[in-house]
């Protein structure tokens, strides 16, 4: 005779705080269906009105409210209003200047950020327009093809370049040096500018009054 394995059945679940992140979210989420199922169910056979606010562990909220949570919310605070008219006053004075000082704050936030997204806009096609005009300055890795290749072309040409401007530079620095010769009294003259064979000796005055000197 084949045994029969019997199960544990429905067993009751400790009402502990799970530790495992995953398990704990398919269960809030699973849960959480089944509260608002159970509100509703609740606002249907009754006709009560109910309002059901949630906040998941990951900061989330979640509501339900028949016929809105809203409304709801705004009965509860008010079920006991302030005996004193004048107390009420000032308590409905002081709500709305907060809310008035937070819709001038939303609207000063709002306006900053509608700047800077504008502000973003334009440094956006600043910078576009700038790539398009000097477009060989951009990351080679944007660069396409066809661009490439014309650069690449351009710095061969460049480098051509600067080889024969190299080359001249070193010829002109391998030419023989003009020699100079000295006078007596320190002054250098280029010695092809001396007359030699032709005449006496010719005299320089190099502002040392007359007489010079002579060669």
């Amino acid at each position: 005779m084949a045994t029969v394995k019997k199960s544990k059945g429905r067993q009751r679940v400790e009402m502990t705080k799970m530790t495992k992140e995953s398990n704990l979210q398919v269960t809030f989420s699973k849960r959480r269906s089944g509260l608002f199922k159970k509100a509703s169910e609740l606002c249907t056979l009754c006709g009560v009105e109910i309002a059901v606010i949630v906040f998941s562990p990951g900061k989330k909220v979640y509501s339900f409210g028949h016929p809105c949570v809203e409304s709801i919310i705004d009965r509860f605070l008010m079920r006991n209003p302030l005996p004193n008219s004048s107390a009420l006053q000032l308590f409905e004075t002081h709500r709305s200047a907060n809310v008035r000082d937070l819709n001038m704050q939303l609207t000063q936030v709002l306006n900053q950020l509608e700047m800077e997204k504008k502000r973003g806009d334009v440094l956006t096609q600043m910078r576009k327009a700038s790539q398009a005009q000097c477009w060989w300055a951009a990351p080679v890795e944007e660069l396409s093809y066809e661009r490439l290749e014309i650069l690449k072309a351009s710095l061969e040409n460049l480098k051509k370049n600067v080889a024969l401007h190299v080359d001249k530079l070193m010829i002109e620095a391998s030419r023989t040096p003009t020699f100079y010769a000295s006078t007596p009294v320190g002054a250098v003259i280029p010695y092809e500018s001396r007359v030699a064979g032709f005449g006496g000796p010719r005299t320089f005055d190099f502002g040392y009054g007359v007489g010079g000197s002579s060669f």
